[in-house]
């Protein structure tokens, strides 16, 4: 049976000594989600953003980039929804690292997250 880590790109991240267990959790298991889940977040941003902003196709680059800035940090719903997407492809292990530390989680989450969906802003 293929698992939810079967689904994921292995990304070739370096770990040293040094590294945190928070970090390790990030590169090992965060990033790789984002990347899996990237269509489904800017679809759902997408959507999101036609719906608070109606010709949000016509706005400038810097106006998306501002707006998906000022979202993902201001609208609970929708932090706490792209949160849903990341966390619904862990495994039960991975859930209880997410457990042990969700508000650091979900800081990572949607740092990454906003870059993420800045950087593909054209798509939106």
């Amino acid at each position: 049976m293929i698992t939810k880590t079967d689904l994921r790109d292995i990304l070739d991240l370096p770990l040293f000594d040094t590294t945190s267990a928070t970090e390790t959790f990030q590169n090992q298991t965060l990033r790789p989600v984002l990347k899996l889940q990237n269509e489904m977040y800017l679809m759902f941003f997408k959507d999101y953003a036609l719906r608070k902003i109606s010709d949000f196709d016509t706005l400038k680059k810097e106006q998306k980039i501002n707006f998906i800035d000022q979202s993902l940090q201001k609208d609970n719903a929708l932090r706490n929804t792209m949160i849903g997407i990341t966390i619904g492809m862990l495994t039960p292990e991975e859930m209880e690292i997410y457990l042990s530390d969700t508000k650091s989680s979900n800081k990572r989450i949607i740092s990454m997250l906003t870059e993420r969906i800045k950087s593909q802003w054209e798509l939106i």
